[in-house]
């Protein structure tokens, strides 16, 4: 069983000095909370620039679905970077950003899709807020409380997950308006599911549509299946579907944020498959291309009208992110999305079992590899604990496990789809230790 390898003090004495320069030259606006300088990495390891190894459960931010530098995406990198770099697929034609788009249509729809390439999640939003309100012609749109979309400005106007990521960006762009995420653990209608009759949906006719928000002026609801930002929060079973209902009793748009949450991540190629809902638009990024800058908008065919030059991307879609999508999907589609499923049980299992243990572990959640644990101080009233989650995370790092935060107080496990049993299991008895050395309290269960 392999294990994470720390030879010097944490940062080593190479990374220090990089991350001496890095402060003096590059924007104090990255949230680092750790300081990993990274120098190679092989599927769910990462070596640092000092020689220290890490086991990597953040895969880039969900990024590296196929698991660091997997040789064959890098041999279809290596492959196309000999024959075309550049030719920007707004205007002129190449075989890899055309095979690309009939394969994403297929998957989506069997081929009733079209789709626009730009360079990133926030790109694929941007665009799908653009086209909205261009087939619709209609001004106003719905997004979520927890929503994270992007940075740029509709994007942003759209993403509600932390002030931080708006302040003194205001104002954001008129005529969005935010409503509640079904948010089962902590129910901002204060009920219970499945006695609750997905109030979180009717709340929306019975209440915005009747007072304040003419459902007819609406463009679209912008909705991700599984909130990720916001806390890897996953929605009753039934929420898509009654949405969708309800949206297109309006002819609202249905648009889904599958950035994160999207390319088998969920042990689904797209996390809407768990909810039985065909969106109208999906945006993709991340996983797509294992790595590769790559972001797209998936339309059904007769919404993504819009006349040539309405929208475009220079570098969006270029050859090299193409080529790496294709060799992803095949690795997604051989094996890796089952994988996703099966050792994101044995995460589940495992994390459930240490609950029973540890106070602080208030909720498990999550689907495929797409897992969050949400800390908090004690179980009865669910008060959410930051502190303890942001000491934990410290711990991991110096025992040689990477993890990440999200929401106000949850971590999420989100490795490459690659993950075998032994590393499901080394990140289970790193984050084991990294709770008893953060000092939390055993539950009342046990002790």
């Amino acid at each position: 069983m392999k294990l994470p390898s720390i030879k010097t003090s944490l940062p080593g004495p190479k990374a220090a000095k990089l991350i001496k320069v890095d402060k003096k030259y590059v924007s104090p606006s990255y949230t680092r909370i750790y300081p990993l300088v990274a120098d190679c990495g092989d599927g769910l390891w990462i070596r640092d620039v000092d020689g220290n190894s890490f086991l990597d459960f953040t895969a880039g931010i969900a990024v590296c679905a196929t698991g660091h530098c997997h040789p064959k995406v890098v041999k279809a990198i290596q492959d196309q970077a000999e024959k075309l770099l550049h030719m920007s697929g707004t205007d002129f034609y190449y075989t890899p950003q055309i095979r690309l788009a009939e394969k994403l249509s297929s998957l989506a729809s069997n081929g009733d899709h079209k789709v626009y390439f730009g360079n990133s999640g926030a790109e694929a939003v941007e665009a799908a807020f653009k086209l909205a309100r261009w087939h619709s012609k209609r001004e106003l749109n719905l997004a979520f409380y927890g929503a994270f979309h992007g940075r740029t400005m509709g994007a942003l106007s759209l993403t509600a997950s932390k002030t931080i990521q708006r302040k003194h960006y205001n104002p954001m762009l008129p005529g969005i308006t935010h409503i509640p995420y079904p948010y089962c653990y902590r129910c901002p209608f204060h009920l219970c599911y499945p006695d609750c009759g997905t109030t979180c949906v009717r709340w929306i006719e019975d209440t915005l549509f009747r007072t304040t928000i003419p459902p007819e002026e609406v463009a679209a609801v912008f909705v991700e299946p599984i909130q990720g930002e916001g806390g890897y929060i996953v929605p009753p079973p039934e929420f898509h579907r009654e949405l969708y209902r309800l949206m297109k009793k309006y002819d609202i748009l249905y648009v889904v944020d599958e950035v994160q949450s999207g390319m088998g991540r969920t042990g689904k190629m797209f996390a809407m498959e768990h909810f039985d809902v065909v969106p109208d638009m999906m945006a993709l990024a991340k996983g797509i291309a294992s790595g590769m800058p790559l972001g797209a908008l998936l339309a059904k065919a007769g919404i993504m009208t819009w006349d040539a030059g309405s929208h475009a991307s220079t570098f969006g879609g270029n050859p090299l992110s193409c080529q790496a999508a294709m060799a992803t999907i095949e690795l997604l589609q051989e094996s890796l999305i089952e994988n996703a499923n099966i050792q994101g049980k044995r995460l589940m299992d495992g994390l459930f079992t240490l609950q029973k243990t540890y106070e602080c572990m208030g909720d498990v959640r999550g689907k495929g590899l797409m897992v969050a644990v949400e800390f908090v101080k004690d179980r009865e009233k669910r008060t959410p604990d930051a502190q303890i989650r942001d000491r934990i995370i410290q711990q991991a790092f110096n025992k040689g496990l990477l993890l990440l935060g999200c929401g106000i107080n949850n971590i999420r496990f989100c490795p490459a789809l690659t993950a075998n049993p032994d590393e499901i299991d080394v990140c289970l008895q790193i984050f084991e230790e990294s709770v008893k050395a953060a000092g939390v309290l055993i539950s009342k269960e046990e002790s």
